[in-house]
């Protein structure tokens, strides 16, 4: 099947559809900006409308009826939302209802199911025009003579478009008779806004015959029903975008295009085998069924007395007849899992020795139900039954069998005198149908979570039969608006066998109010997401010992929000499961959607034991397909297990070394204390990178939260998560913490553990947990939560644990999902005893120290001392050979100790046969030498040098706020002015690119100097001499560079006048004063534009006298500096303006606010 094909079309169709739906709708005075009247010279048989043009647009007899119904359902809906929003709806119904229509049509036509045999849209023999315009008298449409003969008048003048629709509108008229629910009489307003051509090549109609192949739809030649809800879901691509794009929440009218998701096949079949297959065979072995079936699992070896309670119920199976098996999918979409449910009960009939034409009666009859809350889904799901029915049965149609598939339909207007009129003086009537009017009040908001108390539903199917004889002016109205009511509660009423389902998607935060505090109110155990309240729902509509199979994100599996639901779910036997995770639906890419599909028995059995498959390592819906067929990805295992472990996750791949440790030892939470952190509320207030504001209000030396409100310090040194990294790093913030009280959580009741040594770990790690140490001085945040025990040495064997394989594999379990809260670490069981006597602390030291030396190997920290290639060789090349030797032994001792205290929890644990000791290369988090990387770092630093941020004089940091002081700088002099132009030529004493080759000079000596910059050069990259290489990186790349390692902070800002590099200089903004800006004016860029000035004039001089050749060179030249001494031009006049301010600046302001005051002549961060 060529889904990118349909995918193109369907997307495409729908806009082409509302295009032309909307013009037509135009002509007729309705348009999105509201309705015109009718021109003044409009009749009773004729109406006029502007259309712009010299002739009004005319309309007559049933066209003017038509458009009458179409401003009255306009209307109507205005009343529920507004006019735009009543227009839009109505547009995009009309053009829903046609491409189901053209859908239907084509599949029919290919599948030769159409009763007259005559395709509609397209020609057997290839031509362009459809076979029912060449032979319209051949179609069986029951033509009166003046559309005969209006017929033969269109076709005789070539009017082939108006042909067609008026050809295609008696067909789907005529297929009301046998497909009532898809194809409605279309006598209103959907057939006037019909805009068809079969001419048109770039028409819809000849891009569904044309673009999508044949045997796509051919059932016979392996085309499938399915296309239908490929379709479905494709068109519906646009909508759903547009639904999660906007702000607030999902509207009723939006819930279809936002929850629908295509069930792969293969998932169907392994629910629809498993559930409905099992069922029957388990109940009649003889039929020998399962053979057939290739996604059937075969049940687990149960224990003796796990058998004989599976046999008593076998025999309530045993007793069942095929007409017994009531079936529903209340989620249907497009009908492909009835569609296979239809496939499956075919085969359970003709085992049980009924006819074709009599099991397909009795399926459609007895068996199938089909719910969906929208009307054009339902529509679709309705006609693939009656397309399997016909594939099986050629003479179904004329049998006048109906599928008890239904669209939710609410009954917010109906009339109590049609209420009145169908009671008939029959209290007992009418009182059922006052139930079913009161409790589907609204239900296009709920669709089938709703609870319909039974009624007796033959009385009621009595009345109907009833009155369809019956003369009373009321007649129609109760049959069209009360019997699709009672229809959809009797499937909501009634108890059945098998429930099987793929839900919608949806989590609370998107549902609107209404829908919210139902389901608060009626599912509390499962309300954070649509999908478990349906899992709750379809176990309520089974019966005894029925099945329920479903798929549905995997959340309930293990989240703490769903523990109730899981507690309700160990009531009942959970008897396969295939575990999807992400990338189970091709459509959706990366690890949005992670999913399961399972099978619940309705029934519950002491250690009763289920097959899992796992499949969460496939990349594709292929991948999972093929894993699933392979044993090795199965595991058995009891549900009733699942209840020793914390949060009763359904954790059925661990083994029984992992449930022993849950059995036998206490928690980490009964050592440690373990707690969120604090919230400020207003993080661009009151959170800093530590690089932005002056390091002398940073607190030092602090021990407790007394300590620092008896010091003079503002900025608290603050955990805030991070990337994935153990043992010791991610420090990069600060809090302002003299303003503590203002925050939204500050720590009040757990005081005592600020600013003491700790463990911390990154609350949102996506899977990766990764403990890091931090000292005595820090606080943290609720992202980076804190554990704390009461001795040092504890702490070296707790952080040693965890960040072992064994937590990992834990925590895998208890809460495998991308957040990670001290609550979950409080519960990993703990064996304390045997911790403390293997040497733990002694390798958790190693390992802090390495990852420390490593973390303070680049500026970001705040314990940076020099950069690692500053060495006392004569080379940088040598420099960064040792820099490298040294990385790679630091992450081999690391990698190594790892793994050996891995070794030592293993036997610890007792898991030997579930985990082994080895750490991937990807999970050891201290950095290997890159020579990119760190050349581009070694830059970092030389302009931290040239700016006085750094000294080659002084570990560490030489100035970040307070007292200046020149005398740190003796062996390389900072900028005295604080501003460094980069040029693309040597114009300045200060030119940062001579800067840096005086900075190489000086640390590796000048004998070596050309060599060294010719290594930085190649390990930038860049062609040409190396200092060009180097001229050019500073030009182009530099600053892109310094705002990704200050995350979008930086420190030195970058005056920049555009993109033809007219200007450009650096300055360091702890180093900013308030003349800083006229000193940049005066004493560059206007000593640049004398420059321009000059070598212009000179340029043009040289011109003048130049040869052909050479001047075309000088031309280039000139055009280049003309447009640098223009826009220096223009950028002195923007710096003018702030110069003569004298503007100051507050550190404490942060990056964000002060970068902002100077956006105008600053380059954008990137």
């Amino acid at each position: 099947m060529n889904k990118t094909a349909i995918r193109n079309f369907a997307i495409w169709a729908r806009n082409r559809l509302i295009a032309d739906i909307k013009y037509r709708a135009g002509l007729m005075g309705i348009t999105e900006n509201g309705i015109a009247a009718a021109l003044p010279q409009s009749n009773s048989t004729t109406e006029f409308y502007d259309i712009g043009t010299a002739e009004p647009y005319a309309i007559n007899g049933e066209e003017i009826k038509q458009r009458r119904a179409l401003v009255d359902v306009i209307r109507a809906k205005e009343k529920d939302s507004d006019y735009a929003v009543a227009y839009k709806y109505i547009i995009e119904e009309v053009a829903y209802t046609w491409f189901n229509r053209l859908i239907a049509v084509r599949f029919m036509e290919v599948n030769d199911y159409l009763p007259s045999h005559v395709r509609v849209l397209s020609s057997e023999s290839g031509k362009t025009e459809p076979d029912i315009v060449t032979n319209p008298f051949d179609a069986e449409l029951n033509l009166s003579s003046a559309e005969e003969e209006k017929i033969i008048t269109l076709k005789r003048e070539n009017k082939l478009d108006e042909a067609f629709k008026m050809l295609f509108i008696k067909q789907c008229n005529a297929l009301n008779e046998i497909l009532p629910a898809l194809f409605e009489k279309t006598s209103d307003y959907t057939e006037l806004l019909l805009n068809l051509s079969v001419i048109d090549q770039d028409g819809v109609v000849y891009h569904l015959v044309h673009d999508i192949p044949e045997e796509d739809f051919n059932v016979s030649a392996g085309g499938q029903v399915e296309i239908i809800g490929w379709m479905y879901q494709y068109y519906n691509t646009e909508p759903k975008n547009d639904a999660f794009a906007k702000k607030g929440k999902i509207t009723k009218e939006e819930v279809p295009a936002v929850t629908q998701l295509f069930t792969p096949d293969w998932i169907v079949r392994y629910m629809v085998e498993n559930s409905l297959g099992r069922l029957w065979v388990e109940g009649h072995p003889d039929a020998d069924l399962q053979g057939r079936w290739k996604y059937y699992l075969e049940e687990a070896e149960q224990e003796p007395e796990v058998q004989i309670q599976l046999a008593e119920i076998r025999k309530e199976y045993a007793a069942l007849t095929p007409d017994q098996l009531k079936v529903i999918d209340p989620c249907s979409g497009s009908g492909h899992i009835l569609a296979y449910m239809f496939d499956v009960l075919m085969k359970i009939y003709e085992s049980y020795g009924y006819t074709t034409r009599e099991a397909v009666a009795s399926i459609v009859e007895n068996n199938l139900y089909g719910l969906d809350i929208d009307d054009r889904a339902a529509q679709l799901a309705y006609f693939a039954v009656m397309m399997k029915a016909r594939q099986y049965d050629r003479r179904f149609f004329s049998r006048g069998i109906q599928p008890h598939v239904y669209a939710i339909v609410e009954s917010n207007h109906v009339d109590k005198f049609v209420v009145d009129y169908f009671g008939n003086g029959d209290m007992k009537l009418t009182a059922a149908m006052e139930a079913i009017i009161s409790e589907l009040h609204d239900a296009k908001e709920y669709g089938s979570i709703l609870t319909v108390t039974p009624q007796d539903w033959s009385e009621l199917y009595d009345r109907f039969a009833e009155i369809t004889e019956d003369i009373n002016m009321s007649r129609d109205t109760a049959l069209r608006e009360l019997l699709p009511l009672v229809q959809v509660a009797e499937a909501l009423a009634q108890k059945y066998a098998l429930v099987i389902t793929n839900p919608p998607y949806m989590g609370s935060n998107n549902m609107s109010a209404k829908l919210n505090n139902f389901i608060k109110k009626n599912f509390p155990d499962s309300k954070s997401d649509m999908f478990a309240v349906f899992i709750e729902k379809c176990g309520e509509m089974l019966m005894k010992n029925g099945y329920q199979a479903m798929i549905t994100q995997q959340g309930w599996m293990f989240v703490t929000s769903f523990e109730k639901l899981r507690e309700k779910l160990l009531r009942k036997d959970l008897t396969s499961m295939v575990h999807l995770g992400s990338r189970a639906f091709d459509e959706i890419s990366g690890e949005v959607v992670q999913t399961t599909s399972f099978i619940f028995a309705n029934q519950h059995i002491l250690d009763y034991k289920g097959v899992y498959a796992r499949l969460i390592s496939g990349n594709s819906e292929r991948e999972k397909d093929i894993m699933f067929l392979n044993k090795k990805y199965h595991y058995y295992s009891k549900t009733d297990d699942f209840e020793q472990l914390p949060g009763m996750p359904f954790a059925y791949w661990v083994g029984n070394g992992f449930m022993d440790a849950f059995k036998k030892f206490p928690r980490l939470g009964d050592f440690v204390e373990c707690a969120a952190g604090i919230s400020t509320g207003d993080n661009d207030k009151y959170l800093k990178l530590w690089t932005e504001v002056d390091d002398n209000t940073i607190a030092k030396g602090i021990f407790s939260d007394d300590d620092f409100k008896k010091s003079q310090f503002k900025y608290a040194y603050c955990n805030k998560g991070g990337g994935f990294r153990k043992w010791y790093g991610n420090n990069e913030y600060v809090a302002d913490w003299r303003n503590s009280g203002k925050f939204h959580r500050n720590g009040a009741t757990y005081r005592h553990l600020l600013f003491i040594e700790g463990i911390t770990w990154s609350e949102i790690c996506m899977g990766n947990f990764g403990a890091r140490y931090y000292p005595n001085g820090q606080i943290f945040d609720h992202k980076s939560p804190g554990l704390f025990t009461n001795t040092h040495e504890n702490l070296m064997v707790y952080i040693g644990f965890l960040n072992s394989k064994v937590v990992a594999y834990i925590l895998g379990v208890i809460n495998p999902t991308i957040s990670t809260g001290a609550d979950s670490l409080r519960k990993i069981p703990l064996a304390k005893n045997s911790l403390m006597e293997t040497g733990i602390a002694q390798i958790a030291e190693k390992q802090i120290e390495s990852s420390k030396i490593d973390w303070d190997s680049f500026e970001t920290s705040w314990d940076f001392q020099h950069h690692p290639l500053l060495q006392k060789v004569p080379t940088i090349a040598e420099a960064f050979e040792q820099w490298q030797t040294e990385c790679n032994d630091r992450f081999n001792q690391l990698k190594a100790n790892e793994e050996e205290l891995n070794r030592i929890f293993i036997d610890i644990y007792g898991l030997q046969d579930e985990l082994t000791p080895e750490v991937e290369d990807k999970d050891v988090t201290v950095r290997k030498a890159d020579l990119g990387r760190d050349i581009r770092s070694f830059i970092s630093y030389a302009v931290g040098c040239m700016l006085g941020r750094y000294s080659l004089d002084v570990d560490g940091l030489a100035y970040a706020g307070g007292e200046w002081d020149a005398s740190k700088y003796a062996s390389f002099a900072a900028d005295k002015d604080n501003i460094i132009p980069i040029c693309d030529d040597e114009y300045f004493e200060d030119d940062i690119v001579g800067l840096f080759v005086k900075f190489v000079k000086t640390i590796y000596g000048a004998d070596t100097l050309d060599e060294n910059l010719k290594f930085i050069a190649d390990a930038l990259g860049g062609k040409g001499q190396p200092k060009d290489v180097i001229r050019n990186y500073f030009l182009s790349d530099f600053y892109s560079d310094h705002c990704k390692i200050y995350q979008k902070r930086p420190i030195y800002w970058l005056f920049d006048s555009g993109k033809k590099n007219g200007f450009k200089a650096l300055i360091y903004m702890h180093r900013y004063q308030p003349d800083t800006i006229a000193s940049i004016r005066t004493d560059y860029v206007h000593e640049q534009q004398a420059r321009y000035r000059t070598a212009i004039a000179d340029l043009e001089k040289r011109i003048e006298g130049a040869s052909t050749s050479e001047r075309v060179k000088l031309n280039k030249k000139l055009t280049v500096l003309q447009a640098q001494d223009a826009e220096i031009g223009i950028y002195e006049e923007k710096i003018h303006h702030l110069a003569d301010q004298m503007i100051s600046i507050d550190l404490d302001d942060g990056v964000k606010h002060n970068y902002a005051i100077f956006q105008d002549v600053l380059a954008k961060i990137k």
